[in-house]
């Protein structure tokens, strides 16, 4: 006897059995709706690094963002709730999965969807699981129930995605680490490698800059600080005959920067600073210390800016274990080199084992001292002449997008450190705007120059977040005329640090993106003010 053959066997499992057409509708429904929710939360995967769980964590944040938010958030759970009596119920869930939540564009305004290789790999697969998802529903019933399920489950389908193409991103990943380390043996340059919760990449371009003029040196570009990066960069830049090559190395967990130095070792390590930048990851700073001290097993020589007091411990440790550690400061001169200001913050000198090394030098904008302090120490150590590293720092350039200050066609002078997004150099960022007041003002005039302060305040601070936060609307309160806020990532938090501040005149607005606030400041500012952008958030946070 014939069977029913494969379709029947579909329409006898499938959702016709279960509820009829009416499921059919559901299926489709649903179905449709997880192309524009999976559009936006694999761009989000993108721009959070391909991390299992950065996206559910987003979501989170998105849906609770605005009351229409929240509204379409009651609707799509209410109504998948109800769809377990009244199946049709279901596509009400996909409509509000669809269209929200409202504000996460799926093209990106900032940060569009690139789809590369690596994403192709993990929207393939994603839309394997909601398959996956769906099949089961239309196997086990009730349908509808399972159908509103997967759509509600897309970031957390996306995050399983990232989770199961990991390994394979790894794999895939391997000749071209395999070929990275083939060429670095063959080079053999002086490796200096670079991490720290911020100043990595400064830190990298003063080493350039002092280096340069004796060594051949090249340096990873931009922010290629993590495996394919380094890969990457070790293998279209590193030429025959480099003599120093400086690798920036990040991490977002223990383990990655030790992986790193496996097949890039290091004969100079340096730890720039520790901070609660990603300490939503880390979860606590001494996380963070202990993640970024992998760098430091396989080198030679050490450096560290123990103005940290952590730091400061490491260094003693690494010594006792025989280490050769160089210790440096922004402020003791007993320290192997230190790097200080002058008392009206404009000038920097700088002294190695004691000795002046340059003394009463302008400040270049955005530098940080102890940047510069662990940059020369790095000099030192790969033999560069002392003469030579003082005539360079006369020479310093600013660091880009880090309290850079560029005149604007008004005439107003814009502070630009959107690069920054911790604590200790918002503080530093906030005192820069206090001393520009009447910087460019017109001769004879009587009108206060306004201070402006751009911001989305801060983010991946953990459990620290909203108090950094706080404590930042509650200083910028004290010194600008105007404060925007960007955003609502950080909104309450700013607010609140205004409302804490008693008499404070500023004046406070709060607009949905950076573009609105950037033409307020067109409309507004003219010269003898100044705008600092303090920080810059990409368009997938809320």
């Amino acid at each position: 006897m014939s069977g029913p053959g494969p379709w029947g066997v579909v329409g006898a499992l499938g959702p016709s059995r279960l509820h009829g057409g009416t499921a059919w509708v559901v299926v489709v429904a649903c179905a449709a709706a997880c192309v524009p929710a999976g559009l936006r939360w694999l761009r989000v995967a993108q721009r959070e690094h391909y991390l299992a769980g950065s996206v559910a964590r987003f979501a989170g944040r998105w849906w609770r963002t605005t009351p229409p938010n929240v509204a379409l958030a009651a609707v799509a759970l209410g109504a998948t709730v109800v769809s377990f009596w009244w199946p049709i119920a279901a596509v009400a869930t996909a409509g509000a999965v669809a269209a929200g939540p409202l504000g996460l564009s799926v093209h990106g305004r900032t940060s569009a969807l690139a789809w590369t290789r690596r994403l192709r790999t993990l929207a393939a697969v994603w839309a394997a699981l909601e398959l996956v998802v769906l099949a089961v529903g239309a196997l086990i019933g009730p349908v509808s129930i399972v159908a509103a399920a997967a759509v509600l489950a897309v970031p957390l389908l996306v995050d399983a995605a990232c989770l199961v193409t990991s390994p394979l991103e790894v794999r895939r990943s391997s000749h071209f680490v395999d070929d990275a380390a083939a060429r670095l043996a063959r080079v053999a340059p002086t490796v200096v490698a670079v991490t720290g919760s911020y100043g990595k990449t400064s830190t990298k371009g003063h080493i350039v800059h002092l280096v340069r003029p004796s060594r051949t040196i090249v340096a990873t570009p931009a922010s290629f600080n993590n495996r394919a990066g380094l890969a990457r960069a070790i293998n279209e830049h590193l030429a025959d005959g480099t003599e120093v090559f400086v690798a920036e190395m990040g991490t977002y967990g223990p383990g990655e920067i030790a992986d790193l130095c496996r097949w890039c070792p290091p004969d100079v390590a340096v730890i720039t600073a520790i901070g609660p930048v990603h300490l939503e990851r880390f979860r606590s700073e001494d996380r963070i210390v202990e993640s970024k001290s992998e760098i430091t097993g396989p080198a030679d020589a050490v450096v560290l800016q123990v103005d940290d007091p952590r730091l400061a411990a490491l260094a003693d440790r690494l010594a006792s274990q025989g280490k050769r550690v160089v210790r440096c400061s922004a402020s003791d001169r007993t320290a192997d080199v230190c790097v200080v200001r002058s008392g009206d913050g404009s000038h920097l000198s700088a002294y190695a084992n004691g000795e002046a090394l340059a003394e009463d030098v302008e400040l270049p904008t955005g530098l940080q001292p102890s940047n510069l302090a662990c940059a020369i120490a790095v000099a030192l150590l790969v033999k560069v002449d002392p003469a030579t590293i003082a005539d360079r720092v006369h020479d310093l350039p600013g660091v880009e997008h880090r309290l850079q200050a560029v005149s604007a066609v008004s005439g107003a002078t814009i502070l630009d450190d959107t690069y920054n997004s911790n604590p200790a150099g918002a503080s530093e960022a906030l005192a820069a705007l206090a001393g520009s007041a009447g910087v460019g003002e017109p001769v004879g005039s009587n009108r206060p120059g306004r201070l402006v302060v751009v911001t989305p305040g801060m983010v991946e601070l953990g459990s620290r977040q909203f108090e950094e936060n706080r404590r930042f609307g509650a200083a910028a309160a004290v010194v600008a005329t105007d404060l925007l806020i960007v955003g609502r990532t950080n909104r309450k938090a700013l607010l609140a640090g205004v409302a804490s501040v008693p008499g404070t005149s500023v004046s406070v607005r709060v607009l949905r993106d950076r573009n609105r606030a950037v033409d307020w400041v067109k409309e507004h500012v003219t010269a003898g003010d100044t705008v600092l952008y303090e920080n810059d958030l990409p368009d997938h946070y809320p």
